[in-house]
């Protein structure tokens, strides 16, 4: 914590808070005289005035200091000034010393308890900062700290009444600690219990105590320093506040950060049981000055409470990393991860060590000091590259993380970090899997003991073993080995131990996993039958299969099995859609898709491409993408699985065409012929259609929630039936009957209300979706219930007169609204015969134009069935803050847009500027606008891809509108922060475009939109 709190009780931290004593001091006969060598200054009016340490070192200012008036603190008039710190040279000097290594300030033999005057610690830090990182450095900080700081005890416990001006023993006081005891303290400095009662100058019942991190001796660049001042209760309550005084100030004139407490042993234990924090700070302590038996004698005390309500307090210490988990999430996923406080972070590794102090369990170390170090060396960096005492690994800050590193860009280092993570994650889950094991043994000793009292029988009875599959066998909730196993003559026991487990929904045994990967051979290529059969099982076992995996990856059977997953592994996917890291999504789709299995007649290749569906993303792109460069991969893949020829040529086309069925549902007009056409000619039959739906549809659910709904299972589902339909023979008129593409009444009644008013009507319903089938069908398995629909909005639908500024309009009065479209659809809509021309119809009210009219009246006459009448559009929209307007206000809203009452360009700028100033956040990439050419025989297709934006659909529609093109469709689609839009446009006659209109046009979007 940055402000210094008073020398009394500090609230929270590794050392929490506690109450001060009132014995009565002691005396005790002299020690280290002096005060602090070779300082000096005194405190000005704004604060200390500080020399320049030796060497030029520098000290530069910040804006840390003490926050007066904090609970527990003590009233004064003012607190300790902002304070420096040190980081390096001021600009335009030099450091005449060269950068060396951490380990050229490691004190020469017999120094390494001289106490360290501020200026050279100064000085020290300077340098260490500049040298190479790692734990040298670390250490090396640490150690020059516990000099500092057993010189400022030393000087604090030097002799002389504070401001006497005299006395051969006085030394120089610091300005932190001649403020501490200044006039404005009214001489609460005094170190005297009663006139002539001097502080003990042999520090005996005094010691200075560094834990949590300084107590491992992990210092970053800006950690603070957790600090406990252990006392025996001997001195008065002045006299220790005075002593704290003079230890606390100079850390806040430095510019630390300080947590710091001041108790008994007594006390420290008991706010330890109160605590669960308290002890793992304490479990790090170490001793830096002072009484050193005072403080080795605290360390026996918490080691040993620690060990004795180890059973109590152990699943108190996994309870607080779960609520850990749940707030900052898992750092191997996240694309701006806390490298403390994630679950695989920092605390974890403390976590750990906790465990292994409690004698119960220990955690596997293999790597485990190799990860941790990962993870302190990117927090070094990311101290030194932002000035900050941060843990968050931002997106701004990776490159020059990575940069300072030595690694090649941002990936690398998130690949590098998520590697870490997923050590210490798998490690903490082995780690309680085993404490929960011991602690049921335990408790399962004591009642059979008591039975075997009972009923008079002293023996023991082995573990109950329950088979699973050959080899494998169950004991303790976890799956081993069986006793006849042969790992070495048995190539396919891997695999069969890994499905026999997630069938049975239990772990791995860490030992059985172990032995498994020094003893089993590698299997032939391409794998026996057996060998697919059980990856099969394995990935259709749901859920569980996930833990199964992991226990897998972390051994290294994932590449030893399938060589191309190493280039998948731990790889991050820079889109904020995913929710994954590319191995687990992939792992993760064969989960979703295990739920849909009953729906395919080949539920083996649906699993294996679910399983390799992105095995491209491991490579850079070719000319298709990922999905072309993952079909040559997944080809190569199934071979070695041991699929026949036809079946890899299933696999491929799967993963060829994966975003094939969503990406023309929502981006293609599905009344086109060219569009089914196009589908069927990729596919190819019918067999490998219904397992493309199914990929799709377990790809989008894995992705996240913005990637799947039921709007686009119900768009993807309509386009799968047409698709099925013409390969099947059947007329594609069928298929759109089957799936219901006719306008609704609602859509009726609204389109022939808007053609008798010649003006808009448009409702607003709420709507709410059900989970997909799939994801209802895990919910079930996993025996959990959901709370309700999940609320997605509000379905918007407007029908109007045909005209080209349609789209612009309704588009700007939503913006202006601040209502955030989900998912668009705009189509024409034939009135049935009969109702268009009905003389009964109302006029057209009358409209005055402003100047720059928004475009003409409908084109056609009534009853003319080559020209639509009435455009409806079909919107989900969203409320960005608070409520939703009323449908009354959008329609006014959008009848003076149409009248030309309102521009809505002139006050989108006007909140935009606004509003600029307050933004943040890393731009998106720019946007992209293509053809597609031989998308549609009846119009010209306009792709665009944007990063999404308030108003971005309204300046499309106005770029439309001016460049005189007819919107004759649009299928728009929000993805988390990405628009991808689709537009079918023709000229103002109703042909498609020219191609060189065409790509006219796309270079005018494009403009439009930067």
């Amino acid at each position: 914590m940055a402000g210094p709190r008073r020398c009394g009780p500090a609230v929270g931290g590794p050392t929490g808070g506690s109450t001060w004593v009132t014995e009565t001091g002691r005396q005790q006969p002299g020690g280290y005289t002096g005060g602090e060598p070779g300082e000096a200054g005194a405190p000005g009016a704004g604060g200390p005035s500080r020399g320049t340490p030796p060497g030029g070192g520098g000290l530069v200012a910040s804006p840390a200091g003490p926050a007066p008036g904090a609970p527990g603190e003590r009233a004064h008039s003012g607190g300790a000034p902002a304070s420096p710190v040190v980081t390096s040279p001021p600009a335009g000097e030099k450091d005449p010393q060269p950068a060396r290594g951490a380990a050229d300030f490691v004190p020469a033999s017999g120094e390494s308890d001289a106490p360290l005057a501020e200026e050279a610690y100064a000085a020290a830090r300077v340098r260490l900062l500049d040298a190479e990182g790692g734990a040298p450095r670390r250490a090396a900080l640490a150690r020059a700290t516990d000099r500092w700081l057993a010189g400022l005890l030393h000087g604090a416990t030097g002799g002389a009444e504070p401001g006497s001006g005299g006395g051969g023993d006085q030394g120089a006081q610091s300005p932190g600690a001649a403020r501490a005891h200044d006039g404005r303290h009214g001489h609460r400095g005094d170190v005297r219990g009663t006139s002539g009662d001097r502080l003990p100058r042999g520090l005996r019942g005094v010691s200075l105590v560094a834990v949590g991190g300084y107590g491992r001796g992990e210092l970053s660049p800006r950690s603070d320093l957790d600090l406990l001042l252990l006392h025996d209760g001997s001195l008065r309550p002045a006299g220790l506040a005075a002593l704290a005084d003079r230890i606390w100030y100079p850390v806040w004139d430095m510019g630390l950060a300080l947590d710091h407490s001041v108790r008994t042993p007594a006390e420290a234990l008991k706010t330890a049981a109160d605590d669960l924090k308290v002890t793992l700070g304490l479990l790090d302590a170490r001793h830096v000055a002072g009484d050193a038996a005072l403080t080795s004698a605290l360390r026996t005390a918490v080691f040993a409470d620690w060990r004795n309500r180890a059973a109590r307090r152990l699943p108190e210490l996994r309870e607080l990393g779960r609520e850990r988990a749940e707030r900052h999430g898992e750092l191997q996923f996240l694309l701006e991860p806390d490298l403390k406080e994630a679950r695989g972070g920092l605390r974890d590794a403390t976590a750990l060590r906790a465990v292994a102090a409690s004698w119960l369990a220990d955690a596997p170390r293999e790597g485990l000091d190799r990860a941790r170090a990962r993870l302190l060396d990117t927090r070094d960096a990311l101290h030194l590259t932002t000035g900050r005492a941060t843990d968050r690994l931002a997106l701004q800050e990776q490159d020059q993380v990575a940069a300072a590193l030595g690694l090649l860009d941002a990936d690398t280092l998130l690949r590098e970090v998520y590697e870490a993570a997923r050590t210490l994650a798998y490690a903490t889950d082995v780690t309680w899997r085993e404490v929960d094991r011991v602690l049921r043994a335990r408790g399962g000793r004591r009642g059979a003991a008591r039975l075997r009292n009972l009923i008079g029988s002293g023996q023991r009875g082995p573990a109950e073993r329950t088979p699973l599959a050959d080899g494998v066998v169950e004991q303790d909730g976890e799956v081993v080995l069986a006793r006849t196993a042969r790992p070495a003559r048995d190539p396919v026991l891997p695999l069969r131990a890994a499905a026999a487990a997630a069938q049975a929904g239990l772990p791995l045994s860490l030992h059985a996993v172990r032995l498994l990967a020094a003893q089993a051979p590698p299997l032939p290529v391409p794998w026996p039958d057996e060998a697919r059969e059980q990856l099969v099982t394995l990935l259709g076992a749901g859920e569980a299969t996930v833990q199964v995996w992991e226990s897998l990856e972390a051994e290294g059977f994932l590449t030893r099995l399938l060589p191309d997953w190493e280039r998948v592994r731990c790889r991050p996917q820079r889109n904020a859609v995913h929710r994954w890291t590319v191995d687990r999504h992939l792992v993760e789709t064969a989960v979703r898709a295990a739920a849909l299995t009953r729906r395919v007649g080949r539920p083996d290749l649906l699993l294996v491409a679910a399983l390799l569906h992105d095995i491209g993303k491991g490579w850079p792109d070719g000319p298709g993408g990922h999905s072309a460069t993952g079909e040559t991969i997944a080809r190569d893949m199934a071979r070695r699985i041991g699929f026949p020829p036809a079946d890899v040529a299933v696999v491929a086309a799967l993963v060829r065409h994966h975003l094939l069925l969503v990406e023309t549902a929502t981006r293609r007009d599905l009344d086109d012929p060219a569009t089914v056409r196009l589908v069927a000619d990729a596919v190819g039959g019918r067999g490998t259609l219904e397992l493309l739906h199914a990929l799709t549809e377990a790809d989008a659910l894995a992705t996240g929630p913005a990637a799947w709904s039921a709007w686009r299972a119900s768009l993807v589902a309509d386009l799968a039936g047409r698709v099925g339909a013409a390969l099947a023979g059947e007329p594609a008129g069928a298929a759109e009957e089957r799936a219901g593409r006719a306008p609704g009444a609602a859509e009726e009644r609204l389109a022939v209300e808007a053609w008798r008013t010649r003006a808009p009507a448009l409702t607003l319903r709420a709507r709410t979706e059900e989970p997909p089938p799939a994801e209802a069908e895990l919910e079930g398995a996993a025996g959990t219930e959901r709370s309700g629909a999940l609320p997605l909005g509000v379905e918007l639908l407007v029908a109007l007169p045909d005209r080209p500024d349609a789209l612009a309009a309704l588009a700007g009065v939503l913006a202006l609204h601040r209502l955030t479209v989900r998912t668009a659809e705009l189509r024409p809509l034939r009135l049935p015969p009969g109702v268009a021309g009905d003389p009964g119809s109302a006029p057209a009210p009358e409209r005055t134009r402003a100047t720059g009219a928004t475009g003409p009246e409908p084109a056609g006459t009534p009853g003319d069935p080559a020209t639509p009448h009435v455009l409806l559009l079909n919107w989900r929209v969203a409320a960005e803050f608070g409520s939703l307007p009323a449908a009354d206000r959008l329609r006014a809203d959008l009848l003076r847009v149409l009248d030309g009452t309102l521009d809505v360009p002139a006050r989108l700028a006007e909140r935009e500027k606004a509003y600029r100033p307050r933004r943040r956040g890393t731009p998106g990439p720019p946007p992209r606008v293509t053809v597609a050419p031989g998308s549609s025989q009846h119009a010209t297709v306009i792709e665009v891809r944007a990063q999404d934006a308030p108003g971005l659909l309204h300046r499309i529609g106005r770029a439309l509108e001016a460049a005189g093109v007819r919107v004759r469709g649009a299928y728009v689609s929000t993805l988390g922060a990405n628009a991808v839009d689709a537009f079918y446009v023709t000229d103002p006659a109703g042909r498609p475009l020219a191609d060189r209109a065409a790509d006219e046009l796309a270079g005018r979007l494009q403009a439009a939109l930067v």
